[in-house]
């Protein structure tokens, strides 16, 4: 799978299955790749990507999480989905097969960035 260089490529891009065998992202490709995805930062041990938002209330958190969750089983691809407090929201991603980041999860944190969602 080519590394998308551009945010129009990695969101042209869909999620391909993973079940392991593919190798991780190096720190360059998760800094190229994290700079195409507004708002998204890079977590450690596994590596993985987490983004947060604070939405208006609590049934906006529940519509976003809604939308993640039909984004995410279309893809084949599902994310770590937090709620704290009632309003802030968090998401998590990374491919589990494999304990780290694969461009799957840039594909999704692409998507998930232009879902709409109710903010404060």
């Amino acid at each position: 799978m080519s590394v998308p260089q551009t945010t129009d490529e990695l969101r042209q891009k869909r999620c391909v299955p993973c079940e392991g065998g593919v190798p991780k992202l190096s720190h360059d490709e998760i800094q190229q790749q994290l700079g195409l995805v507004d708002g998204w930062t890079v977590r450690s041990d596994p590596d993985r990507i987490r983004k947060t938002w604070t939405v208006r209330n609590f049934v906006a958190g529940m519509s976003f999480f809604e939308k993640v969750t039909e984004l995410a089983e279309s893809e084949g691809h599902h994310p770590d989905l937090h709620l704290h407090g009632y309003r802030n929201v968090e998401i998590e991603i990374w491919t589990h097969a494999i304990g780290g980041l694969s461009l799957n999860d840039f594909i999704l944190a692409a998507a998930i960035n232009d879902l709409p969602i109710e903010l404060t």
